[in-house]
């Protein structure tokens, strides 16, 4: 029989910090990374708030052979996965051949790779375009990249269900790992501040139109208007425990201790949305009760009638004001398909520190949101930790963690 699936390695590209220990600095700081685009000019758009990666050089970090066929999206990617290797300690040429999976997360692919070159189609004619347009927009460009820099040949694979596909991406390493497979970099990083990116956003008709970066994305508030964009993410390493320990890890952040996915009822069906179910059966499957679960890491939509929904899905559950609720993404922004790896690496270094981070900008929740918000840093101690993630299209998916042990308990 398997052991459990545990993190032993964060690699982290935020708005509010480059790095997992300058991300979770300035995340229990309450320092926002919300801002004016300036990756574009955004002045035409009726939206025009993100959330940057503004002090990243690539050049700093990818090898210059790379720089030509990769796009923004796939050099935070390829950082990220650096550093979560770095951090647990593993040396890919001293794993076995086939030892090493890559899962992750993404929405669109690199679509300010593909735009540029799509620009130059039409500007300049066809032989302007890169021949590295073939794949470096591609969705599963992330998980390529990161296997062949590496020379992974472990199982590889991609989730498209959005803001969901980072939660989705660590459930399928899991997979992975319980047939035997001693480790698999999972998770995700997305960027799409781009016009090629921003205006489907606009066009879902869930995004902000307001202009100041402190009240411009305000989940569970009665001033909710909608979410801001951001971009990075966060790459995981998950191992099979026994492996993890058998290799000496220097640190285990915590197990993936139950996961579950849902999807939404077709609009007008008369059936209740899926989230409150992905809730329940992930926290199931972790052998679990409601009463087990010491925080939540919401989904935090930013638009009143899905934080309604959340709100009564997480009523549903643990009764009225029943768990601590937080939304660090208030200082990011929803990272697309990097939102909810990043969230999970959020919750793993809570359970390690035993601090619960805020959700900024909002003071109290709305009167028809009965849900306990975390506006302050609050220490607790922390066995358990539910992270939550809504894709657009109806993706629901809940990820249960717990606390580690010690990495030399027997």
């Amino acid at each position: 029989m398997s052991t459990a699936t545990v993190v032993t390695g964060l690699g982290v590209t935020a708005p509010n910090g480059l790095g997992t220990e300058e991300f979770w600095k300035a995340t229990l700081a309450g320092e926002s990374g919300l801002g004016p685009v300036t990756r574009f000019d955004a002045g035409q758009y009726p939206s025009r708030i993100a959330g940057e990666v503004s002090d990243y050089v690539a050049e700093d970090h990818i090898p210059s052979r790379l720089m030509p066929q990769t796009d923004h999206m796939t050099r935070l990617a390829l950082t990220a996965a650096d550093w979560a290797l770095a951090d647990a300690g593993i040396n890919p040429e001293e794993m076995p051949e086939f030892g090493i999976g890559v899962v992750t997360s993404a929405s669109g692919g690199a679509v300010e790779f593909g735009q540029r070159e799509l620009e130059n189609l039409w500007s300049k004619g066809k032989e302007y375009v890169s021949a590295y347009q073939s794949f470096a927009w591609f969705y599963a460009v992330n998980t390529g990249q990161i296997s062949i820099r590496h020379k992974l040949r472990g199982p590889s694979g991609v989730l498209l269900t959005e803001q969901a596909g980072g939660i989705d991406s660590i459930g399928q390493a899991r997979r992975h790992i319980r047939k035997g497979f001693p480790a698999v970099i999972s998770g995700g990083v997305d960027a799409a501040i781009c016009p090629w990116g921003w205006v489907p956003q606009i066009a879902s008709g869930l995004m902000s139109t307001v202009n100041d970066p402190a009240r411009a994305y305000l989940p569970f508030s009665a001033e909710a208007s909608g979410y801001v964009p951001g971009e990075g993410g966060a790459i995981l390493i998950t191992e099979d425990e026994r492996s993890a320990r058998d290799r000496g890890a220097s640190k285990i952040y915590g197990e993936i201790a139950g996961y579950a996915a849902t999807l939404d009822p077709a609009p007008g069906s008369g059936r209740p949305p899926g989230l409150r179910r992905a809730a329940e059966n992930a926290i199931a499957d972790a052998g679990l009760t409601p009463a087990d679960i010491d925080v939540v890491f919401a989904d935090a939509a930013g638009v009143p009638e899905l934080d309604r929904a959340e709100a009564a899905a997480l009523a549903g559950v643990f009764g009225l004001h029943g768990v601590p609720v937080t939304a660090p993404k208030t200082m990011t922004g929803r990272l697309l398909a990097g939102g909810a790896a990043l969230d999970v690496a959020t919750a793993l270094l809570s359970l390690r520190d035993g601090v619960v981070p805020p959700t900024v900008n909002v003071t109290a929740p709305a009167a028809d949101q009965p849900v306990d918000l975390v506006t302050e840093a609050r220490e607790a101690d922390l066995r358990t930790a539910l992270v939550l993630a809504r894709g657009h299209g109806g993706f629901n998916a809940a990820l249960v963690l717990r606390r580690a042990a010690r990495p030399d308990s027997r």
